[in-house]
C-alpha cells in the first residue's frame, strides 16, 4: 500500500504564534530546509503534497515553481497562518482567496488541496469547508481525529470520507491515527514523529496499513532544521516546537526507505478508480 506524505511549508517562525508583523525580523531558513527534503525525495523517487503557506510563496516564488516543476503537488495552507476558528468567516475567504491567488499565478496550475494553520478547523470552524468548496478545493485535510489543546475532533472518521458542504461536497483526507485502547493517538507527523521512537511509528503505520487505509504523514521544513533559532516562548509552544529535532531527518530517510509514498492528489485517482 501507497501512504501519503504532505510537506507543510512554512518558515520556523511561522508556527509559534508570532504576530506576523515580526516575521520580516525573523531569519529565514525555509530554502535550505526545503531543498534537504526535495533532495531526500528526488533520491527515493517520491512525490509528495506541499502545503504551501503563500506568504512564503510570495516571498520565494522561485522555491514554489522548483517545487512544481519537479513533479510535486501543490495545496494551499492560508495565507496568513492563523487559526481558522479565531477569524470571521469573511476573513478566511479573503486569506483563501489571495492564497490561491498567488499560488496558481505562480505555478499556472489550479490548486485543489487545503491544509489549514495548525489543523485548525475544529467543531468551532466546520464553516470553513462551505468556503473552501466554494473557491474550488476539492479536498481538504485539516481535521485532526484527536483531543489536541489547539486542534482535533476526537470523534471524527478516521479514514478519507465526503463531507456535504452548503452546495457541493469536499472529500476530507484526515491524519493518521491509530486507535489505542478507546483513543485516537498520532504517531505519523509533526511533534508526534519527534517524540516516538522510530520503531514506534513504523508498526503504527504497519497497523494504519492493515486496517486498509493509506497513513498521512506530515512535517515541516524546519523540523529538519535543529540549528534554527530558539525563542522565548510559553512553555507548551517550546517543548512541542524544539523536542528532538535533530530526529527528523533520520526518521524520514527510514520512513521512505521502509515505505512506498506517493502524493494526496495521487491517493485520491486510486480512490477513485
Amino acid at each position: 500500500m501507497k501512504n501519503t506524505l504532505t510537506i507543510d511549508l512554512e518558515d520556523w517562525y511561522q508556527g509559534i504564534e508570532l504576530a506576523p508583523s515580526t516575521w520580516d525580523n525573523c531569519e529565514s531558513r525555509i530554502e535550505c530546509n526545503t531543498h534537504k527534503i526535495l533532495d531526500l525525495l528526488s533520491e527515493n523517487g517520491v512525490y509528495a503534497t506541499f502545503f504551501i503557506l503563500a506568504h512564503v510563496a510570495e516571498t520565494c516564488p522561485h522555491l514554489v515553481k522548483e517545487i512544481s516543476n519537479l513533479g510535486h503537488e501543490i495545496g494551499t495552507h492560508g495565507y496568513g497562518h492563523q487559526l481558522v476558528y479565531k477569524i470571521s468567516p469573511s476573513e478566511f475567504s479573503s486569506d483563501i482567496k489571495k492564497s490561491l491567488c498567488i499560488l496558481e499565478d505562480i505555478t499556472g496550475k489550479p490548486v485543489k488541496g487545503h491544509r489549514a494553520p495548525y489543523f485548525s478547523i475544529t467543531n468551532k470552524s466546520l464553516w470553513a469547508l462551505d468556503i473552501l468548496a466554494e473557491h474550488g478545493i476539492s479536498y481538504d485535510s485539516s481535521i485532526f481525529p484527536i483531543n489536541n489543546y489547539r486542534y482535533g475532533i476526537p470523534d471524527a472518521p478516521r479514514h478519507p470520507h465526503n463531507i456535504k458542504t452548503k452546495n457541493s461536497s469536499i472529500l476530507e483526507i484526515p491524519i493518521s491515527t491509530v486507535k489505542l485502547f478507546g483513543r485516537n493517538l498520532s504517531f505519523t507527523g509533526g511533534f508526534y514523529m519527534r517524540f516516538f521512537p522510530y520503531w514506534l511509528i513504523k508498526q503504527a503505520i504497519k497497523k494504519i496499513n492493515g486496517e486498509g487505509l493509506p497513513a498521512v504523514v506530515y512535517l515541516h521544513p524546519w523540523e529538519l532544521d535543529p540549528d534554527h533559532p530558539r525563542l522565548k516562548l510559553p512553555l507548551r509552544i517550546k517543548l512541542t516546537h524544539y523536542h528532538n529535532l535533530a530526529s527528523t531527518e533520520k526518521k524520514l530517510k527510514a520512513l521512505l526507505n521502509d515505505f512506498d509514498f506517493q502524493s494526496a492528489e495521487s491517493m485520491i485517482n486510486e480512490i477513485n478508480k
